[in-house]
């Protein structure tokens, strides 16, 4: 990796290529006025691995999450992943943002998962999965709705290829948020809160996809306050508080022995 220093982000620049990255947040700054919401984070996620975020509400999760596919425009810093800058074109020493088509375009290989689901309500199931893979990616529609199929058996919900959002459970709902998320082949998959809107009798549905995800060696970073699933899931377990990372490492230690104070009054609220 290139070290040229980048007055642009502040921080040392260059690519992940090859070095078995596929996310990198380096000195990422953001702030909404005179808020700053991410105060220099640093992250990396290799390959194949599961991050799972935790925090209290406003410690800057989801305006992480929300950065590493361009929907928050970063003040400094830069994120690159599988070694490509997400939002920036490096011309010389210097970034310059790319056009919204150019980020669009990117946002194909980041597959994110909300907490409200935002599928199209007008949409049946099926035709939720195929939109971007047909409008986007130019797949025949006889392709696309192939793989949804596919992604819909993943995910439990063969049955329900031509129902409607409001005919289904929040729990269904977000399972097929994920199937459409799938759809795209992605090269990570992001989720913010993927249960958080969910009744407590759903949760565990969704939970069990992901578990299921993971288990095949799909990149993914998870924003939640599931504890249970962070043990039991993740590869790498991330404290923030203030717009900081306080505290990050395997579950066992992060979880079982936290070193800061701050992470250890949060776990004890919640465990």
């Amino acid at each position: 990796m290139s070290t040229d220093s980048d007055p642009v982000t502040g921080t040392a620049a260059g690519t992940s290529a090859g070095s078995g990255l596929m996310v990198d947040v380096r000195g990422v700054h953001k702030n909404f006025g005179a808020l700053e919401v991410l105060r220099g984070v640093d992250l990396q996620v290799r390959t194949g691995e599961v991050t799972v975020v935790l925090g209290p509400s406003g410690s800057g999760k989801s305006t992480l999450l929300r950065s590493i596919n361009h929907l928050e425009k970063l003040n400094r810093g830069y994120i690159s992943i599988d070694g490509e800058l997400i939002g920036y074109r490096r011309v010389g020493s210097k970034l310059h943002e790319l056009k919204e088509r150019e980020v669009l375009k990117q946002r194909l290989h980041i597959g994110f998962v909300f907490q409200n689901f935002n599928l199209f309500p007008h949409l049946t199931v099926v035709e939720n999965i195929i939109e971007a893979p047909v409008s986007a990616l130019r797949r025949s529609r006889k392709a696309a709705v192939e793989q949804a199929g596919r992604l819909l058996e993943r995910v439990g919900l063969a049955d329900r290829a031509d129902a409607y959002p409001r005919q289904l459970s929040g729990g269904q709902q977000q399972r097929v948020a994920i199937a459409r998320a799938l759809a795209l082949e992605p090269k990570v998959l992001l989720f913010d809160e993927p249960t958080s809107a969910l009744d407590p009798e759903l949760v565990g549905e969704v939970l069990d996809v992901i578990k299921d995800l993971a288990r095949t060696g799909t990149t993914m970073i998870v924003v939640t306050h599931e504890i249970g699933f962070a043990r039991e899931v993740a590869d790498t377990v991330v404290f923030m508080d203030d717009g900081v990372i306080v505290e990050q490492g395997p579950p066992a230690e992060v979880l079982d022995r936290p070193r800061h104070a701050r992470t250890q009054a949060f776990l004890s609220k919640v465990l």
